[in-house]
């Protein structure tokens, strides 16, 4: 009677419906939290009197979110394309370059010290150079983006391959196993949860370079991102425009932090310790 006792929260706890009240929970409790602080934002910006030039309220920032759709729109395709494809970039030259890393300690000693300093070397400070030898604006952006994003992923791939069993390896070696067999069969997939922090981190950081290289190039005109339209509300010092630009590079952000979690999640679920449901 007693081990039954002991059993049943645990069972209770796996049930159907407390998983989905769980899942109720992670949902609502975020959406709630922003809710009561726009509430606040709201009531600050109402007894307070501070003029709109200075904070609009919520109900001005929602207006022009409306009413602005149409120039802030294809600025977000622009930042949202120069984001994906330089992280898209990042990850294979980050996982190539890793690959080609790993096969020598010598080949790691001569040349992960260059991805290092490009990794510390600021990329506002290198932006120009960047601009005058790149062909156009655009492959401007994409280069600063993805020198940004891309050393994240090379270290936290390195690290994944380097940290493979070595009995494992040997178990390999036993059975005669090529250098590439036990780099796609052994080494790859064990570096996998390294890879998907490393994207995790890669994609944050791919969005935060793109904005800050269309900062440091002042780009403008029709083919521009948002970094350009939040510049250009500040100068015409159109503040409901530029808090909406932001709101759309957060939404932006949140959306490819979702996604990258997604992805991890669906290549980790079924076998990873960090993401396998327990019941404790």
């Amino acid at each position: 009677m007693s081990d039954e006792t002991d059993i049943s929260p645990l069972l209770v706890k796996g049930t159907p419906s407390a998983r989905r009240r769980d899942l109720a929970l992670r949902i609502a409790i975020p959406f709630l939290v922003i809710a009561l602080l726009i509430l606040v934002w709201y009531a600050y910006v109402k007894l307070s009197g501070v003029p709109p030039y200075i904070l609009p309220g919520p109900a001005a920032v929602a207006n022009a979110f409306v009413t602005d759709w149409g120039t802030l729109a294809p600025a977000l395709w622009v930042t949202t394309k120069i984001t994906f494809i330089s992280l898209m970039l990042a990850l294979i030259g980050g996982v190539g370059f890793a690959i080609f890393l790993v096969q020598s300690r010598w080949i790691e000693l001569a040349f992960y010290p260059l991805a290092v300093i490009l990794q510390v070397t600021p990329i506002v400070a290198i932006s120009p150079l960047i601009l005058i030898y790149a062909p156009s604006t655009q492959v401007a952006l994409l280069i600063c983006a993805f020198l940004v994003a891309f050393f994240p992923i090379l270290s936290n791939m390195v690290q994944g391959l380097k940290s493979v069993d070595h009995n494992l390896i040997n178990l390999f070696e036993l059975y005669g196993a090529s250098r590439w067999q036990t780099l796609l069969f052994l080494k790859l997939p064990a570096a996998q949860p390294y890879f998907m922090t490393g994207l995790r981190i890669g994609g944050g950081l791919a969005l935060i370079a793109a904005v800050v290289a269309e900062f440091a190039a002042g780009s403008a005109g029709a083919g521009s991102g948002l970094a350009f339209r939040l510049l250009e509300a500040q100068y015409r010092m159109n503040i409901p425009r530029l808090f909406a630009a932001l709101l759309m590079l957060s939404m932006l952000g949140v959306a490819i932090f979702g996604l990258t979690t997604l992805i991890a999640w669906l290549s980790l679920h079924r076998w990873h310790e960090s993401s396998i449901k327990r019941e404790n």
